[in-house]
């Protein structure tokens, strides 16, 4: 027997009204995920690897860390 709870038809109506249009509520950095909009590239690995991050005060940080990662420590 599996351990699913019956939905009934009046319970799946009401969930999908409830969830139309919840866009408004999701934040836009959310809704960007992907998105290379305002972030700043660091080329890594003499350019074959790209990393996009928010802040560019961390650039220095990303890089050593990506440096100590490569070597294994």
């Amino acid at each position: 027997m599996k351990n699913t709870r019956h939905i009934t038809t009046n319970d799946s109506v009401d969930n999908r009204m409830g969830m139309s249009h919840q866009q408004a509520k999701v934040p836009v950095s959310k809704l960007l995920s992907g998105s290379v909009v305002d972030k700043y590239p660091v080329m890594l690995d003499d350019g074959r690897t790209i990393v996009y991050i928010t802040d560019k005060s961390r650039e220095r940080e990303i890089r050593l860390r990506y440096g100590l990662r490569k070597q294994g420590l």
